[in-house]
């Protein structure tokens, strides 16, 4: 066990199977949580129209790969932030599924004083493989170790220099983290301000995965004309917070046939999500 930092070991250790079950009350909740609106979006918030599932619902059952960190490495949890994300989705995710969680970790970076780990988890139901997320942590205080310092940015995924194609303007709440952590995701971070303030922060702010699903509304809004059938992957990088009540503002380019930069940003221009790539099919499948 690793007490405080790091290592270069870490690489491809293999956790154990996990079984996740999902039911049509936990993926509604999760698109309320994510902003989505009975009138425009009741697909996903109506058992009586399926209901559909938003493909970003993915991380919630990806996220338990997280907890197996504590299996190889002692991390403090208010010394952690979530550096990125991604989703890749094969098939439409299932209102009611079970599903078997594999997950390993696939890259650990040293950033000299900080480090980087990053775990990749693919899920399988009986019809094969449904979907695979990856996330990195950024861990303050964990470098240090003499490894690779990793990537430091990807200028491919810098937006375009010309006005975006698509611009969707999406409005949190007081209470979204309060209704967003029902989910699953219940760092106290997100809504105890006593908490937030020994982790060193002034108050508490939006999960960047709530921040994440309301991005992913938008790409599958703005290029899938709201159909999960056309969505096909989503990833960017946690630039700044969110706070409660802020604007979400998803900015996005067309930059090839089924593909596309995203960056999203408050109603003060501060980015919020950068590097961001989606993938789609550019028409409904046949």
């Amino acid at each position: 066990m690793i007490q405080d930092s790091l290592s270069n070991t870490l690489i491809g250790i293999e956790f154990p199977a996990i079984d996740i079950s999902w039911n049509e009350q936990d993926t509604m909740l999760y698109a309320l949580g994510v902003g989505a609106k009975p009138g425009q979006e009741l697909d996903f918030l109506y058992e009586g129209r399926g209901p559909l599932v938003l493909p970003t619902y993915a991380v919630i059952p990806g996220m338990q790969s997280l907890g197996n960190l504590r299996s190889a490495v002692k991390l403090k949890i208010q010394r952690l932030l979530h550096g990125e994300q991604k989703v890749e989705v094969l098939r439409p995710l299932p209102a009611k599924a079970t599903v078997i969680l594999k997950s390993r970790i696939s890259e650990v970076w040293d950033k000299g004083k900080n480090g980087v780990i990053g775990v990749t988890a693919e899920a399988e139901d009986a019809d094969g493989l449904l979907f695979r997320t990856h996330a990195t942590l950024f861990y303050f205080g964990g470098g240090g170790f003499g490894g690779d310092p990793g990537p430091s940015g990807k200028d491919s995924d810098a937006p375009p220099d010309r006005e975006a194609d698509i611009i969707i303007c999406d409005q949190t709440q007081e209470e979204q983290g309060a209704l967003y952590r029902l989910s699953g995701d219940r760092v106290a971070l997100h809504i105890d301000p006593g908490f937030a303030e020994k982790a060193g922060y002034d108050k508490p702010f939006m999960h960047g995965l709530c921040t994440y699903g309301f991005v992913g509304r938008a790409i599958l809004s703005g290029l899938c004309d709201g159909n999960p059938e056309r969505f096909k992957s989503m990833s960017g990088r946690f630039a700044a917070r969110a706070e409660f009540e802020d604007q979400i503002i998803t900015k996005i380019w067309k930059t090839a046939p089924g593909e596309a930069i995203i960056q999203a940003e408050n109603q003060q221009g501060t980015i919020l999500l950068s590097q961001g790539q989606a993938r789609f099919e550019t028409s409904a499948p046949s």
